[in-house]
């Protein structure tokens, strides 16, 4: 090794997250699905903010409940549906910590609806995080309130009918419209441009927290292989042809202030 190798400067630019647990024990999640991805952006963006020691996460019941252990944060698990309200009580306890839920959209949208309105109302200083996945992924991939119109799951085997079942919520859109909401985005994780989107989303979404200008919100499109009967090769074209288009990524509202 020359003088000159030994004088250069060492700068890690890519590896695990610190905050992101070793799986060594095994992996408890499908092949193809994303979630695990969604660990990986939200311990890059706590890492590079610096608030791994001030960070609560509270997780709910089903696929995304295992990312408690794959996140180095202190963290509690909820009754199906709750974390919203649980997210609140540790908010009030401790203002200047994150507190970020993580829900799917059936966690989030059917058994949590009446959590989710509570904190849009009262403009609760939490981030909320909901995977959408367009099925119950836990249960056997029974129809959810974000299923596609058409989509065929358990419950909907020759696909959703828009008059007997309704039309799949937009969740980002509609918590947008809430005045307490500070700020409210979708993304995606399938590939690596959209994957930094989010995690960017993610950036932002505890900044307003931080800075106390009200609730953050941030849907996250995530492939459930299994459920969708399909390969992981075969759900990446599924979320850019059916998902993406039905649920178009972006910010929908980003405000500094409550007016």
């Amino acid at each position: 090794m020359t003088e000159k190798t030994e004088a250069m400067t060492r700068e890690r630019v890519t590896g695990r997250p610190r905050l992101l647990i070793p799986q060594t024990a095994g992996f408890v999640y499908c092949p193809g699905c994303h979630e695990p991805l969604v660990a990986r952006a939200i311990a890059e963006a706590l890492e590079e903010m610096g608030m791994g020691d001030e960070t609560i996460g509270v997780f709910d019941i089903g696929c995304n409940s295992f990312l408690l252990g794959m996140l180095d944060i202190d963290s509690v698990l909820t009754p199906h549906g709750r974390p919203p309200d649980m997210a609140t009580a540790i908010k009030h306890v401790y203002p200047d910590n994150i507190v970020f839920t993580v829900q799917g959209d059936g966690g989030l949208l059917a058994i949590g609806a009446d959590p989710l309105l509570g904190v849009l109302t009262r403009a609760e200083k939490i981030t909320i995080m909901m995977l959408n996945n367009a099925v119950y992924g836990t249960t056997g991939g029974q129809m959810a309130p974000t299923s596609l119109v058409g989509q065929k799951t358990t419950t909907t085997p020759e696909g959703r009918d828009a008059i007997k079942s309704g039309f799949p919520i937009h969740a980002a859109e509609m918590i947008a419209t809430f005045k307490g909401t500070a700020y409210s985005a979708r993304g995606a994780v399938n590939n690596p441009y959209n994957y930094e989107r989010t995690r960017e989303y993610i950036k932002v979404a505890f900044g307003k927290q931080m800075s106390k200008a009200g609730f953050s919100f941030i849907e996250i499109l995530v492939a459930c292989p299994p459920n969708w009967h399909l390969s992981p090769i075969d759900s990446l074209k599924w979320m850019e042809e059916k998902m993406i288009p039905e649920f178009p990524l972006g910010e929908f509202k980003n405000v500094d202030k409550i007016e």
